[in-house]
């Protein structure tokens, strides 16, 4: 939204700095992740999904503490001034940031290698933000949505891999091009969710951060991770589960639940019409286990990495 549509902005675009009043009895929770041409998005993209998948990535860093979103910066490196590719990006950014009422405060444009960095900040009522390190040990883990699709999307926009069935490919393109942050769900989970983080490297990449946070052990039955119908059609099981494990950029929100408290956090997301899934359980100790309808799982060593 236009920042004269917000009352806390106070100053916003075209001053050295933004001048922005925090609601009372608030935190304010700030996030920033960069895209970078040929490492986070083809080279060929529709700018309007770059703009959109940059803001995006941020919007789901606060839905996974909880918050809600307010105000961005932007930070624009493009090799030349391109009228029509602007056009593009930035539809693509303001129809998300109207989604969720966000102003765009300031930010810097130069030129170079095509590269785009969002801080966004949110707000949350004091001392109520969801972490990665408040889980405990007997809690649920679930997760919002199907995992996996955006990387098969990828595969299929880079050639990696093929279908002859058109529906399956836009839907799985769409979850990679135009991810949806689950900014509504990590609202409700507040205060029902004793951690959360979201998915952006894969469950294997993500999960071992929350469980070392939270200092306990987890545990995952493969077979309940949740795959799209588009995935299915798409590759065999096998392949479908390592996508959902391994590829990343799904932006979906990784829960710890306390049992007596997941009937809540279904009901939420039934609320939202948001699938929503338990995949495992948080255990004593440290460290992470797979297994596959009760047998010891090989899963990926790794998730995304970016100097990988």
């Amino acid at each position: 939204v236009a920042a004269d549509k917000r009352p806390d902005v106070i100053l916003g675009v075209g001053d050295d700095a933004a001048l922005l009043r925090l609601p009372a009895n608030t935190d304010l929770v700030a996030a920033v992740d960069t895209l970078v041409a040929g490492r986070h998005f083809p080279l060929n993209s529709d700018p309007r999904s770059i703009g959109h998948r940059a803001l995006a990535v941020n919007l789901s860093d606060i839905a996974a503490m909880g918050a809600t979103p307010a105000w961005a910066t932007l930070a624009l490196t493009m090799p030349c001034a391109d009228a029509s590719w602007l056009q593009g990006f930035s539809a693509g950014l303001w129809q998300l940031a109207d989604a969720h009422a966000v102003a765009l405060v300031g930010g810097d444009t130069t030129a170079g290698p095509l590269t785009i960095s969002i801080q966004i900040l949110g707000v949350v009522d004091r001392g109520s933000a969801l972490r990665r390190s408040g889980a405990q040990a007997g809690d649920i883990l679930a997760v919002t949505g199907t995992l996996g699709d955006a990387g098969a999307g990828l595969a299929l926009l880079t050639a990696r891999l093929t279908t002859h069935d058109r529906a399956v490919a836009d839907e799985l393109i769409q979850r990679f091009e135009y991810p949806t942050p689950r900014v509504s769900f990590g609202t409700s989970a507040r205060g029902i969710a004793s951690a959360a983080m979201d998915l952006s490297d894969g469950l294997v990449g993500d999960l071992p951060k929350l469980a070392a946070a939270s200092g306990v052990a987890a545990h995952v039955d493969v077979a309940r991770l949740p795959l799209s119908r588009a995935m299915r059609a798409l590759v065999p099981a096998s392949q479908a589960r390592e996508f959902a494990l391994a590829a990343g950029d799904d932006y979906e929100l990784l829960v710890a639940v306390p049992p007596r408290r997941l009937d809540d956090l279904a009901a939420a997301a039934r609320q939202l019409n948001l699938t929503f899934t338990p995949i495992g359980e948080l255990r004593p100790g440290n460290g992470v286990t797979w297994a596959f309808d009760g047998r010891p799982y090989a899963a990926p060593a790794h998730g995304y990495d970016h100097f990988r």
